[in-house]
């Protein structure tokens, strides 16, 4: 069988110009399944008062980030990723795409098409289902091939939080630092608002499910459910006591988002003694904003400022061979 294997990941401004970074900030939250509010008044809210004042602020950011030959760390170490998987995998072609930006799922999904393959493996590099995520590249795809005349089988992978390479590759990168020697380790994910967590329940809230505890058929798509399922597993590897790690969410865009939120718990650690800590980022498999500005750098300095003494950060997985490895145990 001719296969082909799609990547996706989140996406990253063109360029690290203003409107570059207004053009992928826009895109991103006009989608309704990021912004789950009326159209009219998502199409005010990002357009009139989000975009043209955080397109400054993070224009700032990413060129802090960008690097003039690999340009932006998102699209480079999923490229890398891509390439290193086409080497490892004989019987898939390998190809990468972005939800928002370039090189966008429809263009990427074309150039497959002309393959003629098969089969189409679908892997958004998102290990928690989230609608926000995972979900809107199944409804990006869904609304691309429901315009081809021809639509080969596609297969689409929606989360795997819990895999073992998965989780081998972290500890792998874990591997580097002497937990031990850290008087807290605190596992941040990005957060995404309470509103998500609770549409996944028809007749009930998130709130109403032990989700902090156990992942059960009611709450197996619950985006909080398995990210603490995804600590606890880590934890276990890494012979972490209860009382040693934390969970965390961090990017928040209101306060009506999932907590406790990363800073707020960084800024209050140094108070209880916990002045040395060792910060994982597992929702994120390729670093990029979130993990190398937000958590390497301003949530750094916040800590730092409240007393504490030393923050380190564990990389992501980016294109390290156990990734590769994790990825091919996964698609078959």
């Amino acid at each position: 069988m001719k296969k082909a294997l799609l990547l996706v990941n989140l996406g990253t401004p063109d360029n690290p110009t203003y409107l570059s970074v207004f053009k992928y900030l826009r895109q991103f939250l006009m989608d309704g399944r990021v912004i789950n509010i009326n159209p009219f008044l998502r199409f005010l809210l990002v357009n009139l008062i989000i975009c043209p004042t955080r397109s400054f602020s993070s224009t700032k950011v990413y060129k802090e980030v960008w690097d003039k030959n690999t340009g932006s760390p998102l699209l480079h170490n999923t490229t890398k990723l891509s390439e290193k998987l086409g080497n490892k995998l004989e019987d898939f072609d390998v190809y990468y795409a972005m939800r928002y930006q370039n090189p966008s799922i429809e263009s990427v999904i074309n150039s497959i098409l002309e393959k003629n393959p098969d089969e189409i493996v679908v892997l958004p590099l998102f290990p928690h289902y989230a609608s926000a995520t995972t979900g809107s590249v199944y409804q990006e795809i869904s609304r691309i091939v429901s315009k081809k005349w021809v639509v080969p089988n596609i297969r689409f992978i929606n989360q795997f939080y819990d895999n073992e390479k998965f989780i081998d590759a972290w500890v792998d990168k874990a591997s580097k630092f002497n937990i031990n020697s850290y008087d807290k380790v605190i596992f941040s994910y990005h957060g995404i608002p309470n509103s998500h967590v609770d549409n996944v329940y028809p007749d009930s809230l998130c709130s109403d499910h032990n989700c902090e505890s156990e992942v059960t058929d009611e709450n197996k798509f619950c985006y909080k459910a398995t990210t603490y399922e995804t600590t606890k597993i880590l934890a276990s590897r890494l012979n972490l006591s209860s009382d040693k790690y934390q969970v965390t969410f961090q990017s928040r865009l209101t306060n009506k988002w999932l907590t406790p939120f990363t800073d707020e718990v960084l800024e209050s650690l140094p108070k209880n003694g916990n002045k040395n800590v060792l910060v994982f980022s597992p929702a994120f498999t390729a670093d990029c904003l979130e993990t190398i500005i937000e958590i390497g750098d301003e949530y750094k300095e916040l800590f730092l400022e409240a007393g504490g003494e030393k923050l380190d950060y564990v990389e992501s997985l980016n294109y390290s061979d156990l990734w590769a490895d994790a990825i091919i145990d996964i698609i078959k």
